[in-house]
């Protein structure tokens, strides 16, 4: 997994709103498509400012962040 940021935040970006690095596409523009039903491929499409890379390594690192915070079933 990459260590590059590929998410970030800054007020005079999208009022603060979490974006893909180098875009102004919101990252919750992702997860909605996901949500839906939708392709990776079709985000992409959709969004083409925004690379394969990007997303996966989004993917990859919110689903790291979740499992590190799975309670153990003790």
């Amino acid at each position: 997994m990459s260590t590059t940021p590929v998410v970030h935040s800054h007020p005079q970006i999208m009022s603060g709103t979490p974006v893909f690095v180098g875009t102004r596409v919101p990252v919750q523009a992702l997860i909605d498509f996901l949500e839906e039903g939708d392709t990776i491929d079709s985000f992409l499409d959709s969004f083409p400012t925004v690379t394969r890379e990007q997303a996966v390594a989004f993917i990859e690192q919110a689903a790291q962040l979740f499992l590190a915070n799975v309670p153990d079933a003790a």
